[in-house]
């Protein structure tokens, strides 16, 4: 497969675009001025404490306060609080984070009245961004990622990806790390660790110690709410997290973001730091490589694919609803149910690349065409699996009901996706409602008349609609006779077939335009 980063900047915005065969299946826009962004952590203040809830609001500088259930703050939150403490204190320094004794693990169903106070602060880090009305929310089970392993401090678990299904491999990995691996750190190893050396596994796992370790020396220095750490810009994360040998190109239009993602590739992927590339042509940059076209045909309710099957996409306050329909994809020489199938299995294809496009979370019901035999089905489900593989976001899929109907939760962590593709009415201006035609040739006369009367114009062309220009000129006593009779001047009529239906233009002798 052939991955392409296409990164375009502007003052107010960086928009991301990743192509897998030039087909577009992500698109991420960050504000420059987003200051809560998914893994950036801070230094928060218990706001209120929630019992009924069993969670409290943190003040992390939003305007709303953060949430934090109990079940967000960690088995180990007693240490992890007690550590940061110190930190706040200045007094880290008298014992290391390898040499700290844990306390023992809060039960599952405690209550958060046990672990937080009002007042108290304490470092949390951002799961969920802000989303409509709800502020962020958070968690102090804290966890860094890096190109190669995820580092969770205050837990000693080391987990591995389950895409990687060599028995011997994961065994090689997971010794590796232990031999490597601080006391009271956790390691969870990322699919890309495969078959990697211990000194990559080594400098990488360094790297993610240094940066908790800078976050508690900060501590003695800052006041809550502050921002401590910030997770790498979008950017950065991507190419971190999608980078692989089918990776081959990044193009990028701002010299600054090309500097930056040449340095971060050389500090990850040496080999790959040619990959990026500066854009310098003319036409915009997602022009260029048909992004933009792609967006406006990907986005809005109806989305059609190529063979003329398509998508209605509905969303409602608590799902997302998919309607697939054939539309005049029938082969007369299959079977209905065969058609259903090939119409099904195309129609996964898109499903699975507009929830990422889009990034669509929470509950998603598509409707697939009915089928009734229970191969199909399994087809369908096993097609829509293989397909939503490749979606980094964490997702739950259930087969297919009797009905056709296939349900799909998927991670939520920062608001929906959305590229504007309609435009406003030029005739209406959004308002559904347009003027008369009786009201439009009043508009006219009355211009007609001040250019006669005050501007003394004497040679007028008038540049309007086809239809407009045949209803002035029908019949022996039409209008443009009467206003020669009325203005002793003849008025030149001239139909425009680019007009919209009201849209007019008077031009003088020169054919300038004198009154639109």
């Amino acid at each position: 497969m052939n991955r392409e980063l296409i990164i375009d900047s502007n003052s107010s915005e960086v928009s991301i675009a990743l192509l897998e065969d030039k087909n577009l299946v992500e698109l991420n826009k960050e504000k420059t001025n987003n200051n809560f962004v998914v893994g950036d952590v801070f230094l928060g203040k218990v706001k209120k404490i929630m019992p009924g809830l069993n969670a409290a609001f943190v003040d992390v500088g939003h305007e709303k306060d953060a949430f934090l259930h109990y079940l967000d703050l960690g088995p180990q939150i007693k240490t992890f609080l007690k550590y940061t403490k110190l930190g706040i204190l200045d007094k880290a320094h008298l014992t290391s984070h390898e040499k700290l004794r844990q306390e023992k693990d809060i039960e599952k169903s405690g209550k958060i009245t046990q672990v937080l106070t009002s007042g108290q602060q304490i470092l949390v880090q951002i799961a969920k961004e802000p989303i409509s009305t709800k502020g962020p929310r958070v968690s102090t089970e804290i966890s860094f990622p890096g190109r190669f392993l995820v580092l969770l401090p205050f837990s000693s678990k080391i987990s591995i990806s389950q895409k990687i299904k060599d028995k011997e491999e994961r065994t090689r990995l997971k010794r590796l790390i232990l031999s490597i691996k601080p006391n009271n750190y956790g390691v969870i190893i990322r699919t890309v660790a495969e078959h990697k050396k211990v000194a990559e596994l080594d400098a990488d796992l360094s790297n993610l110690v240094q940066k908790w370790e800078s976050i508690i020396k900060k501590l003695p220095h800052l006041t809550a709410p502050k921002k401590v750490l910030s997770e790498l810009d979008r950017t950065s994360a991507i190419l971190r997290d999608n980078l692989n040998d089918s990776f081959n190109s990044v193009y990028v239009n701002d010299p600054i973001l090309f500097e930056e993602a040449k340095t971060l590739l050389e500090k990850i992927a040496p080999d790959k730091k040619d990959i990026v590339k500066r854009y310098r042509g003319r036409s915009h940059i997602f022009e260029y490589f048909g992004i933009e076209k792609q967006l406006r045909s990907s986005f809005g309710k109806n989305v059609t694919i190529k063979s003329g099957v398509y998508l209605i996409i509905e969303h409602t306050e608590a799902l997302h609803v998919i309607d697939i329909n054939s539309g005049h994809r029938v082969n007369k020489e299959k079977s209905q149910e065969e058609n259903a199938l090939i119409v099904n299995l195309e129609s996964a294809v898109e499903v699975a690349r507009q929830l990422r496009l889009r990034d669509m979370g929470g509950i998603i019901v598509i409707d697939f065409i009915d089928m009734r035999e229970a191969k199909n089905r399994r087809a369908l489900f096993q097609k829509l699996k293989d397909e939503m593989a490749k979606d980094r976001a964490k997702h739950t899929i259930l087969p297919p009901t009797k009905f056709g109907l296939v349900q799909i939760t998927r991670q939520r962590v920062r608001p929906e996706m959305d590229v504007p593709i309609l435009e406003q009415c030029p005739v209406c201006k959004g308002s559904g409602e347009i003027k008369s035609s009786y009201m439009l040739i009043d508009d006219i006369e009355n211009n007609l008349n001040y250019l006669i009367q005050e501007q003394n114009e004497t040679k007028l062309t008038l540049a309007i609609h086809p239809y407009i220009a045949a209803y002035l000129t029908k019949g022996f006593l039409s209008i443009q006779v009467n206003w020669f009779l009325k203005y002793r001047r003849w008025i030149k009529i001239r139909a425009v077939k680019t007009y919209h239906l009201l849209e007019y233009q008077f031009l003088n002798a020169n054919n300038d335009i004198i009154k639109s």
